[in-house]
């Protein structure tokens, strides 16, 4: 079938490669219509590698995803020919550890879309369990079905920070992930999420969600702001979302006594990490890996309105320009949030 290949570092192809994908009795076969460019998609097109995770040989790209189911395994119970879905992209043991203590997405076996070795969704079709494909609402698009997968990391974020409700929030980064983190902290309870980054586009549209106030650290100090909005006392929750090494070593400055950080953004490189200053606020710190047990909760929220990822989706390419849309996505203007590809118009 004919796919976005990553054939090496820096050099992509839009052609047919060999997949073959048997229907097990709970599978679906789903025709892929929307994928969304992740960072990883575009790190691994950079860099060819994200830590142990190395491509080796010509490998599919993505894994945000929604489409339609086209067959279904004999065994299917929950999902009809015909019903549009997102599809969560990791596969794990079954049995093992992991999974059966509840933390699926910890089990190292498994199988994720477009992580070496296992190809992506940039192609026509897949075959997926029943049990990681999830009807669309009637009200969710596509698109917005394809950005659940984001949803879903911040989401999980939110679920680690155990949000009170009226908590005030800092989320560092206005990127995809450091979007949708805010607007599932404000889902989750918290009264305000003060954002930061250094472009001004990204903070204007966050302020746009909802009450998410914008602050350009490269113009302003945060540690001031977060004074003035908590008269002195700081915020209950940091969620590191930007991944820079910077702005994840100083997340302390601005955390309240007793409060909780959560780490979204994965470094390019080891942080500077206070201790002393974590330990005098007897703060708690989370991390987060993906996800585990979110989507429905996600598309709920969705479906119902309380939750809008549709300003975020600033950028679609039709999948005959899926590396047009890469080198786009490569150098992102400051404007730009997330680039999708659209690959069928059903």
């Amino acid at each position: 079938m004919e796919a976005l290949v990553l054939e090496r570092v820096g050099q992509l192809s839009l052609r047919d490669i060999p997949v073959y994908e048997n229907l097990g009795e709970y599978d679906v076969r789903i025709a892929l219509h929307t994928v969304g460019v992740c960072g990883s998609d575009v790190h691994y097109y950079q860099h060819g590698r994200i830590g142990q995770f190395i491509v080796r040989e010509p490998m599919i790209l993505g894994h945000e995803a929604s489409g339609r189911v086209i067959e279904i395994g004999s065994s299917v119970t929950t999902l009809k020919v015909g019903d549009r879905v997102c599809m969560e992209p990791g596969i794990p043991d079954p049995n093992s550890k992991a999974t059966r203590l509840g933390i699926y997405n910890l089990d190292p076996a498994v199988r994720f879309w477009a992580t070496p070795p296992i190809h992506g969704v940039l192609r026509p079709t897949v075959v997926h369990p029943e049990a990681f494909t999830f009807k669309l609402p009637d009200t969710v698009s596509f698109a917005e079905g394809a950005m659940v997968e984001p949803l879903a990391v911040g989401m999980h974020a939110a679920n680690k920070a155990q949000i009170k409700p009226g908590d005030v929030a800092v989320v560092m980064g206005a990127g995809p992930i450091g979007m949708v983190t805010a607007l599932a902290a404000l889902a989750g309870g918290c009264s305000q999420v003060i954002m930061t980054d250094v472009q001004q586009p990204k903070l204007d549209l966050a302020a746009s969600l909802g009450p998410i106030l914008p602050v350009n650290v490269a113009n302003e100090k945060l540690v001031d702001v977060v004074a003035k909005v908590t008269d002195g006392w700081g915020v209950d929750i940091v969620f590191e979302a930007s991944g820079n090494a910077k702005a994840a070593a100083s997340v302390f400055e601005v955390l309240s006594p007793a409060g909780r950080v959560v780490y979204v953004g994965m470094p390019g490189e080891p942080i500077a990490y206070d201790v002393v200053a974590a330990q005098v606020k007897e703060a708690r710190i989370e991390h987060v890996f993906r996800y585990a047990h979110v989507y429905p909760k996600a598309l709920a929220l969705m479906g119902s309105g309380r939750l809008n990822v549709r300003p975020l989706i600033t950028d679609t390419f039709p999948f005959k320009d899926s590396i047009t849309a890469f080198t786009f996505a490569s150098k992102m203007p400051p404007s730009s949030v997330k680039v999708q590809i659209a690959l069928a118009n059903f």
